[in-house]
């Protein structure tokens, strides 16, 4: 059972903070092999959205207010553990951060930079693509919105 909860950066503790980042890194930075720059100085302005499972962190995403990344809420940085992707544990992370910004912005129109590969699992969620695919970080990406 994954159990979630929404912290602003200033209530993450500070072994939050470091299992968040090492998980990121692992993820987008190892598992990824991709070198890029992932502490941008935008998680103070985001609520984490964290899954935990037995006391660890297997899913996260950070979402954002209006007008912070994009036009629009927006979602980031979503990943789900390797060992535990089976488990669906994406659309339980998704699905409460999508919940998140239409319960704290009153926003429903949501946009996320999506991994191309990932564009059906977005799109059970209601995304749809807009625009042109891109490279970002050198991974294929594409433009997804949810209204």
């Amino acid at each position: 059972m994954l159990n979630i909860i929404v912290k602003t950066f200033k209530e993450l503790t500070l072994e939050e903070l470091y299992a968040i980042l090492q998980l990121r890194s692992e993820i987008f930075v190892v598992e990824q092999n991709c070198v890029y720059q992932d502490i941008d100085y935008k998680d103070q302005n985001a609520l984490h959205i964290i899954g935990y499972k037995n006391d660890g962190i297997v899913a996260y995403t950070r979402v954002f207010k209006p007008d912070e990344n994009f036009d629009h809420a927006g979602i980031g940085r979503v990943l789900v553990k390797f060992g535990e992707r089976h488990l669906k544990y994406g659309y339980a992370i998704m699905e409460a951060s999508i919940r998140v910004i239409e319960d704290t912005y009153h926003e429903t129109k949501i946009r996320i930079s999506a991994q191309a590969h990932l564009k059906r699992f977005y799109n059970n969620l209601g995304f749809v693509e807009i625009g042109e695919q891109y490279l970002e970080d050198g991974i294929p990406h594409i433009g997804m919105e949810k209204v």
